[in-house]
């Protein structure tokens, strides 16, 4: 058109894309626009849309790649501190001295072994039937005894001999095993809501053995929660009970070496090298020798024989500022053996978001932390239980700290204790309590890779006189002769010195993926920055304008004709034709515009003829001067 047209003065968004595409760099857009013939026009549209959705697909590949980290190992050989390690014997509580919180329960469970199994101390095995059951025991025992399944839909209580009807759930609690053959074979118990009767959930074991544990440790931990705190510290193993001999990098060590603190589960635990002193010992030579060596008194005679099935003891290796969960992640120790532990220490470090979803300290998780320890996801988990427990139930589950303001479950303050705790641990399992959808793991952790090795202790030809000198020296404490299967000995050493630190990096830099970009667009399109500024400017910036420019307008226009007024006409500007010969063409330059025919119906433009009278002399002067007179005449 005669009149040109730039950007935003474009009277419509075609004139708009029109000029656009005349005057840019990216040659596709141009082609379209110029090319002569429909299907050369055609195929440059196609190849125009083809190289944008080619940039937009490899451009797309690039964002999801500097997301992504690559994982680098480096490995160093130096002096490495020497991690905690906590000890606890299985067997919590000494049961010569629990005997007498735990009488009820103890003879509540022999009566049960003598009624299933014929069990009785000191008398004949002779299987007693369901009728002869003396019902002498509490009436919490009463309330939730054990029962033999008859066909899932009856059960029979071995505390009265009575029929009952099962209503409600039915857990079974080997997973393994869906169905026995035998329906005698099949015992549980049954918990119910104490505010409603009707709810009620029937758990129930192929094995007699997990269902007795399983029954026994459900009263157990509700005897445990009444108990006070420095009792049950009494109740438990002394440093001097549990330690026999202690060596560290070759040197004599002590109870003075060792940290207590009480396990729910677990009793009095130690921790070797805590670092609550200030001081974290550390190795500067690999092997057994240079280790951490004990010799550990387990007194098997003194064990509880319904709560735990083994012997030993249970360690953990950690970090000085981790909590360790013995219940979880904890290695036994055999008795009359030597276990060697080889160490290898690995540190790892992962990408926070928008690399991975991990946390850096936990404080951007929604879960109070009860173990006042680092963060890790086991105590994410722990204690998001916790506080579920609380909410749902009233109390505190025995086995994990006690939240600010709660106590612990029992039956005398809290009947419904039971049955809501089994059916929240249900909900927690198949994760739908949401702990496992809000806990994260952490980004830096610490760990100790374990390898576990085990040799006969004491030796047959070295029995006899290392139990006398033992003896000898804890003889004034135990009052009697060790026996090798009271013993345990635990070595826990660095296999080398080489630390293993894993660390994640960002596999592209913004400067790399800005690189990338710019060979995208210059090799499918032959466009560069300030393209892509052209590009914003034009179909963002421009296009807004001329949209909002025509809004204003009809609007104008509307409020006009509402108020009866015509809009003012003002004068006729010049108007502009198409040039036939412009069409489907490059833009003329100079020479060629002046070489290109008028339109036939047009009159030829003529140059105006000069206005004479502006050539006309006018005198300068009123009076003629005197010398000129006679040139004049």
């Amino acid at each position: 058109r005669t009149l040109p047209v730039r950007g935003p003065q474009a009277p419509t968004l075609s004139e708009l894309m029109r000029w656009y595409c005349l005057n840019t760099n990216t040659h596709g857009c141009r082609r379209i626009v110029v090319s002569r013939g429909r299907l050369r026009r055609l195929l440059w549209i196609l190849l125009t849309l083809s190289a944008v959705g080619l940039i937009l697909w490899q451009c797309a590949e690039l964002l999801m790649n500097y997301y992504s980290a690559s994982v680098s190992v480096t490995v160093q050989f130096q002096k490495l501190p020497f991690p905690a390690v906590t000890i606890c014997n299985i067997n919590p509580y000494k049961y010569s001295a629990m005997k007498e919180y735990l009488s009820e329960l103890d003879k509540e469970t022999k009566k049960a072994l003598e009624t299933f199994y014929g069990f009785s101390e000191g008398k004949s095995k002779v299987r007693r039937s369901v009728g002869d059951w003396n019902s002498t025991g509490s009436d919490f025992f009463q309330q939730i005894p054990l029962l033999k399944v008859e066909d899932f839909r009856t059960a029979t209580e071995l505390h009265s001999g009575q029929k009952r009807k099962i209503e409600g759930s039915v857990f079974h609690k080997d997973s393994s095993i869906v169905n026995s053959g035998d329906s005698n074979d099949i015992i549980g118990f049954q918990l119910c809501d104490a505010n409603n009767s009707s709810e009620c959930a029937l758990y129930t074991f192929s094995s007699g053995v997990n269902a007795i544990q399983e029954w026994y440790k459900l009263h157990y931990m509700n005897i445990m929660a009444q108990i006070p705190l420095e009792t049950k510290e009494k109740l438990s193993y002394s440093a001097d009970d549990l330690l026999l001999t202690c060596f560290f990098d070759g040197l004599s060590c002590d109870k003075r070496h060792f940290t207590r603190f009480h396990h729910p589960l677990h009793g009095n635990c130690y921790t070797f090298n805590s670092g609550e002193s200030g001081t974290i010992l550390s190795t500067s030579t690999g092997g057994s020798e240079y280790g951490l060596q004990v010799v550990l008194y387990i007194d098997e005679a003194d064990y509880n024989p319904f709560l735990v099935t083994s012997t030993g003891a249970k360690i953990i290796v950690h970090d000085q500022n981790e909590y360790p969960f013995i219940e979880d992640i904890g290695t036994e120790i055999e008795t009359a053996a030597a276990t060697s532990i080889g160490m290898h220490f690995t540190r790892s470090r992962k990408l926070s978001k928008p690399y991975s979803d991990c946390t850096e300290t936990g404080a951007d998780i929604p879960v109070e932390n009860l173990y006042n320890k680092s963060y890790s996801l086991q105590i994410c988990l722990h204690s998001c239980f916790q506080k579920a427990m609380v909410e749902s139930c009233g109390c505190a589950q025995y086995a994990q700290p006690l939240p600010a303001g709660a106590e612990y479950c029992n039956y005398k303050k809290n009947p419904n204790w039971m049955y809501c705790y089994y059916r929240l641990h249900e909900k927690f399992v198949k994760e739908q309590l949401g702990c496992q959808q809000i806990c994260k793991d952490a980004c830096s952790f610490k760990e100790w890779a374990l390898t576990t090795s085990i040799a006969q202790w004491p030796s047959t030809v070295s029995e006899d006189w290392m139990l006398r000198v033992l003896s000898w020296d804890k003889g004034q404490k135990l009052n009697k002769k060790l026996n090798k299967t009271d013993l345990a000995s635990l070595m826990v050493f660095y296999k080398d010195l080489n630390e293993r630190f894993i660390s994640e990096n960002p596999a592209n830099t913004l400067v790399i993926l800005l690189s990338n970009f710019g060979g995208q667009l210059g090799l499918w399109m032959s466009c560069s920055v300030v393209c892509v500024i052209e590009i914003v400017e034009v179909f963002f910036i421009d296009s807004l304008s001329i949209v909002l420019r025509r809004q204003w307008q009809r609007a104008r226009k509307w409020w006009r004709g509402r108020q009866g007024k015509a809009p003012p006409a003002g004068p006729p500007g010049p108007q502009g034709h198409n040039n036939p010969v412009c069409i489907d063409e490059d833009l003329p330059t100079f020479t060629t515009a002046l070489r290109l025919p008028l339109p036939q119906d047009s009159p030829l433009p003529r140059t105006p003829p000069p206005n004479y009278s502006t050539l006309r002399l006018e005198a300068a002067f009123t009076e003629q001067l005197p010398d000129t007179l006679e040139l004049g005449q």
